[in-house]
């Protein structure tokens, strides 16, 4: 029998959380506060372009200004500046709260390679491509580009040897979509987090945000999933494990009762607050659906790490607040360049 893996102990963590908490917190007072989308939502886009490049994100917009012009510059620029601020917490971290970052750091690996394989799969151009990514995690941005310029899916996956998600994607059946192997990296990437933090000793409040996130992707994907008509056995594939308050039979029930009831058992859950007004006898709009998760699970986040300042929560809040303030400014552009109204752009925002 397997002996249980140890609890890893730390020499001095406490310090070391307390010197990341204070330099996140440091960062964290010039994140954009509510009132400046407001602001930033009836600014024009060249306006909306000159008032980003007056803000934290000026070297990173004078520094491409050269290449791109209007929502070109504001995405690259964006992205850039994310990259080298999630780089800048592990370079400023040590010991419990680095390695823990770093793992954290692993979804945006995820997230580029699924941004690769379903550009090659639509047919968007490197350049398109690599606009949206953000190298923050362990695969290089040089990697990433040797990634883009593969002809095909197949070609991607067969790049990826040698890192730890060819074994997890190499064998998966993509043909009808896209969206295997995209759940097989998501459910490796959570099995991986909860078995690493579990392992911890004293981080029994990551662990709950973890699973706290493994419960908003899964109610994410059961709506999905009841929108594309998918139950039974078919659906339950496609469910991470381990999450905080929804069990598999939880679960199983969500994904195969009837709409009516589907409601009925969503107000079990602490997650029913999020949406209850916008998830009656249907669902309008499942993009509004997924943003008031987001936005539930970016206030638990925030609202723990204050409680709790010597735990990575405090740099876990603030990676969260900054991914949420590149993607409501880069919801701003595109909707500015749509020519969107204000209020349906303030809807896909999480303030």
């Amino acid at each position: 029998m397997k002996a249980p893996a140890k609890k890893r102990r730390y020499t001095g963590s406490k310090s070391r959380y307390a010197y990341g908490t204070a330099r996140v917190h440091a960062m964290r007072v010039k994140l954009f506060p509510p009132e400046t989308y407001t602001k930033m939502l009836m600014m024009a886009l060249p306006e909306l372009a000159r008032f980003i490049e007056e803000s934290e994100y000026k070297a990173e917009v004078d520094e491409l200004a050269r290449k791109h012009s209007g929502i070109d510059l504001i995405e690259f620029a964006t992205h850039l500046n994310l990259a080298r601020t999630f780089v800048k917490l592990t370079e400023m971290t040590m010991g419990e709260p680095h390695d823990l970052i770093v793992e954290y750091l692993r979804r945006w690996d995820i997230r580029e390679i699924k941004t690769v394989l379903r550009g090659k799969l639509s047919g968007a151009s490197e350049e398109e491509i690599l606009r949206v990514l953000v190298p923050s995690g362990e695969l290089s941005l040089d990697f990433l580009q040797t990634l883009v310029r593969k002809p095909s899916v197949d070609e991607v996956i067969a790049a990826l040897k040698g890192t730890l998600y060819y074994e997890i994607i190499k064998d998966i059946d993509y043909s009808e979509s896209l969206m295997k192997l995209e759940d097989a990296l998501d459910k490796f990437y959570y099995v991986r987090m909860v078995e690493i933090v579990s392992r911890i000793t004293g981080s029994s409040l990551y662990l709950r945000v973890i699973q706290m996130e493994i419960d908003v992707a899964n109610l994410k994907t059961i709506f999905r999933l009841r929108n594309a008509g998918i139950s039974g056995t078919r659906a339950l594939e496609y469910i991470i494990p381990n999450g905080l308050y929804l069990s598999d039979k939880d679960i199983e029930k969500l994904i195969n009762v009837p709409f009516e009831d589907f409601v009925t058992l969503l107000n079990k859950y602490p997650y029913w607050s999020a949406i209850s007004d916008i998830v009656t006898d249907r669902v309008e709009s499942l993009s509004k659906v997924e943003v008031r998760l987001d936005k539930f699970l970016n206030e638990h986040v925030w609202k723990t790490s204050t409680t709790y300042p010597l735990t990575v929560l405090p740099m876990l809040g603030y990676m969260l607040s900054k991914d949420t303030e590149v993607t409501n400014i880069q919801a701003i552009a595109r909707g500015k360049e749509a020519g969107l109204p204000e209020a349906i752009i303030k809807d896909h925002l999480i303030l």
